[in-house]
């Protein structure tokens, strides 16, 4: 998995895992708001999963 380098808001995450899922990453993103109104740890999450995975090879598209 890497972090999206066309699908990015803040870091890319979202996108990412819309391109790893092929989900549309707005839907990932709707999701990933809901999800973090529930108390727990989701912003760590998030902020670990920008730190810890690597952003896209420039050039590089899977299908």
């Amino acid at each position: 998995m890497y972090r999206s380098r066309e699908h990015r808001i803040i870091a890319g995450v979202c996108g990412g895992l819309a391109d790893k899922m092929g989900l549309p990453p707005t839907l990932v993103r709707i999701l990933w708001l809901l999800l973090s109104l529930i108390p727990g740890p989701l912003w760590v999450v998030y902020v670990a999963m920008w730190i810890l995975v690597p952003q896209e090879p420039k050039g590089y598209r899977t299908a």
